[in-house]
């Protein structure tokens, strides 16, 4: 099962960090960038030996890694192979991976994009990946096959309910009709039904969500409102999220959780205090240790990691 796989790294290596990987030419070192002239394949190789620098360097830091499909499919078949070789690479080094491509879709397609990114056991043209994210916003019927396929094919599914950019207002707190909860709560309270149905003998479902540490207080509501969903927490670093506000989101083993960090870590040679510390060449250096930084934090600030 997702969970237990999951959960055994997490112990093992006393971390619930997972790193983004969202490959930003832009921010390349000098060494690995593509000239302006480069072609989708050249640029996908390029996107590929960035990735594998900084999985070689954090593999023993970090259980898990979460690819963001954008940054790959903006390049076109050439970046869904290193998308895909990226997926394969991580596996290879003992992490797993949390596909964040946010997919939802009428109950039809999403059987497809089930099948596609939950179901490689079964269907060998499948994606390699241990869990996906989904948006919910469609409905009930829309989930139902990322649900099905995540426990029979033991995956992983994190469903978007407080997400961390500033507009998430405009949506997930409008009031339910009749009810005095917002909208985020109400999907809460579907995944809560989800989560007991699916989650077996274990502790937790693999139904899980995702909240933004930029709300702290509604994330560590969600931790009260679904004790048996795991719970992606994006916004740490760059969006103002801070290490501190994750605590409460953990259960008394350090479990339960992800803390998310993606360009904090990944380009930390271009920023302080590492700037002066590493340089282009040792960026994969700088990234292990600012994600070593993290964790330093996040045990400081009360982790339990025994």
């Amino acid at each position: 099962m997702f969970i237990n796989r999951l959960e055994k790294e997490i112990l093992a290596k006393k971390s619930p960090l997972v790193v983004g990987l969202d490959p930003d030419l832009t921010m390349f070192p000098p060494s690995l960038k593509p000239a302006a002239t480069a072609s989708r394949t050249e640029i996908a190789a390029a996107i590929l030996a960035f990735n594998k620098s900084i999985i070689d360097q954090v593999a023993d830091l970090v259980p898990a890694v979460k690819p963001q499909a954008a940054f790959y499919e903006e390049y076109g078949w050439a970046g869904i192979k290193a998308l895909e070789e990226t997926a394969v690479y991580a596996r290879s080094k003992g992490l797993l991976v949390i596909l964040d491509a946010k997919r939802g879709d009428v109950p039809n397609t999403a059987s497809a994009y089930a099948r596609a990114y939950l179901a490689q056991d079964e269907n060998p043209h499948a994606f390699p990946c241990d869990a996906l994210t989904i948006n919910p916003f469609l409905g009930r019927d829309s989930l139902q096959p990322f649900i099905d396929a995540a426990s029979s094919n033991q995956r992983g599914i994190f469903l978007l309910v407080r997400t961390s950019n500033r507009g998430a207002a405009d949506l997930q707190n409008l009031r339910i009709e009749g009810a005095k909860h917002p909208l985020w709560q109400e999907i809460a309270g579907w995944v809560a039904d989800w989560a007991t149905k699916t989650r077996g003998a274990n502790k937790y479902s693999p139904v899980g969500i995702v909240a933004g540490l930029t709300y702290p207080q509604e994330a560590q509501s969600l931790r009260l409102l679904l004790p048996h969903s795991y719970l992606l927490l994006p916004g740490l670093g760059t969006q103002g999220g801070q290490v501190a506000d994750a605590i409460p989101c953990f259960d008394p083993d350090g479990l339960g959780a992800l803390l998310i960090a993606a360009r904090s870590i990944i380009y930390a040679y271009l920023r302080e205090p590492y700037i002066n510390r590493f340089s282009g060449p040792e960026f994969a250096q700088a990234a292990r240790q600012a994600a070593a930084d993290i964790l330093q934090r996040l045990y400081d600030a009360g982790y339990r990691r025994e």
